[in-house]
């Protein structure tokens, strides 16, 4: 998912925000923790035929840890990544800059939570972007999405001219599962 992506947008230095978008405020930290499932995301080399992607994320002091994984079926083997992140703008904004190759850090803005208050104590499906809008992953907590909430995700997509069309829809079976 976001972590290779991350990792290449973090070779360039410091955290650049080409297009700052409005981002999630009276944001919950500990509501977003946890694992998250990959349900679409724009192309890219660094994730291009991972499958099943996931990310973990935990928090570890100030910063928040997180485990990237993803299936690739070609190689038939998960690859992952860790990285960490902070907070840009206080913690209850949804703008952090994460790194997987420190020192450099890339943006992670969370454009909006669906529902955008936490259901038993955790947010439920998120929009993130990068640093500009060809930095796209949409993510729920089900493998699955309903079909309101992929109309959801689509729209959110377009009112951030992103075309829909080019969005990826990663596979989630839940026969495959990282190991680790």
């Amino acid at each position: 998912m976001l972590w290779l992506g991350l990792l290449c947008l973090l070779l360039s230095g410091c955290t650049i925000i080409e297009q700052k978008i409005p981002v999630v405020s009276q944001f919950q930290a500990n509501a977003y923790l946890g694992t998250w499932y990959e349900i679409a995301r724009l192309d890219h080399s660094f994730e291009r035929d991972l499958t099943h992607v996931q990310a973990s994320y935990r928090q570890d002091g100030a910063a928040i840890r997180v485990l990237n994984q993803g299936y690739n079926p070609k190689t038939q083997q998960w690859q992952s990544a860790n990285g960490i992140a902070y907070f840009m703008e206080g913690r209850d904004q949804g703008r952090l800059r994460v790194s997987f190759f420190r020192p450099f850090y890339g943006a992670y803005q969370i454009h909006a939570l669906l529902p955008s208050q936490p259901q038993n104590g955790l947010y439920q499906n998120a929009i993130v972007m990068g640093p500009d809008n060809s930095y796209l992953w949409l993510l729920s907590r089900q493998r699955q999405v309903t079909k309101d909430v992929r109309q959801s995700f689509i729209k959110q997509t377009e009112l951030l001219g992103i075309d829909p069309q080019q969005l990826i829809w990663v596979p989630q079976t839940p026969e495959l599962t990282p190991t680790d």
